[in-house]
């Protein structure tokens, strides 16, 4: 067995097929649209590249198959607004085998220390605003969009090497189909508004795209400055992936409360594109299109992904307004499911929350340090 950095067009192609010869098509896991992860992994198609460097590894066996593969980052945003000096291994990908896992991580730990950083964390893919984490619990369900998906034996390869586990991710599933938490929400509602006449609650509207998009980068980076492993947005990478989701989006599941004309809150829900992502085995072209139109229409599900309100704007009943109307859409539109995710496991509010809302926790995920 043999780790090799990653370098050439074939090495790169290898190391972007090499889940589908992990995950047998029986298993839970959705394929990512190939056209998706290489634009990810390309420093000229994605901004996040401008602030953060990587380095790709491959294992390969005797006979030179490929039998794992992983990414050491290192985002220089983090670690300035974190102020924690840490690299991050992703992208994690091997068949059932300690050594060859422990080579993998000794190989990311010996890059980021030749980069000076001695700390690492993971897996990020490639951040904290991307998909995180190994599967903790709930194997048997496949994971909502944009949510990763890794086998059971991945815990283990990553404690036998070494690793220990540091955070916990949460995810809650909510039947949208149930209305009786409208009539709780209302009563909130009404004292909520009478405190704030100057609130405004408004859906997103194609036509004013630009403008909510400049509202949700300015939530967005003021309600979550204080989590733990945040770090902002830079403008290029919102409106990158902002105008990817546009194509995405269900307008009516995208809402911004404003007070006096002064964006403070959003709730942004996506259609849970892993319904049609399962179908099309990682392409669009030539026939995958098609597929994606016709699943399209069946998507019966959510993922609650973005929910805050600025500090100043806390606790004053602003996130039940939005919840109430967000909830009302997802029943009128006709989806049954609502997946709220992710929590951080020390996030008591969020999880109160999520379980007024009558929300199970039913998914867990797993971020390990050295």
């Amino acid at each position: 067995m043999k780790i090799v950095k990653a370098g050439t067009p074939k090495q790169f192609r290898q190391f972007i097929r090499f889940p589908w010869k992990v995950y047998s098509r029986s298993c839970p896991w959705v394929p990512p649209l190939i056209s998706d992860v290489v634009e990810t992994l390309s420093e000229d198609k994605n901004p996040f590249w401008l602030h953060a460097k990587k380095q790709l590894f491959l294992a390969y066996d005797d006979k030179n198959k490929v039998i794992g593969r992983i990414a050491a980052i290192i985002d220089y945003n983090y670690i300035a607004f974190q102020d924690d000096k840490c690299g991050f291994f992703g992208f994690f990908e091997c068949f059932d085998d300690v050594k060859t896992a422990k080579a993998l991580f000794i190989a990311v730990e010996n890059w980021l220390k030749e980069q000076k950083i001695y700390k690492m964390i993971g897996p990020m893919n490639p951040s904290t605003n991307d998909e995180c984490g190994f599967l903790l619990d709930g194997f048997n369900i496949p994971s909502s969009f944009m949510m990763p998906y890794s086998l059971r034996y991945y815990l283990h390869l990553a404690e036998q090497s070494g690793l220990k586990k540091i955070k916990e991710l949460y995810a809650y599933d909510m039947d949208v189909t149930e209305d009786s938490r409208v009539d709780r929400l209302e009563r909130i509602v009404v004292m909520a508004k009478k405190k704030l006449p100057m609130l405004e609650i408004k859906t997103m509207q194609k036509d004013s795209f630009e403008e909510d998009l400049k509202a949700a980068i300015s939530i967005y980076n003021r309600a979550w400055e204080k989590n733990w492993g945040f770090v902002p947005w830079s403008d290029e990478e919102f409106v990158v992936i902002a105008t990817k989701l546009k194509m995405l989006i269900d307008p009516e599941m995208i809402i911004i409360a404003s007070v006096a004309n002064s964006p403070v809150g959003m709730l942004i829900s996506l259609p849970n594109y892993n319904q049609v992502l399962k179908k099309l085995n990682g392409r669009l072209l030539p026939f995958g299109i098609l597929k994606f139109l016709y699943y399209r229409k069946k998507i019966d599900s959510l993922r609650l992904m973005v929910m805050g309100v600025i500090k100043e704007y806390r606790h004053k009943g602003i996130e039940a307004i939005m919840y109430e109307k967000g909830l009302k859409n997802a029943i009128r539109i006709g989806y049954k499911h609502c997946e709220l995710s992710w929590v951080l496991d020390d996030n008591i509010m969020t999880q109160r929350t999520a379980e007024m809302m009558n929300g199970r926790l039913y998914k867990k995920y797993a971020i390990y340090g050295n």
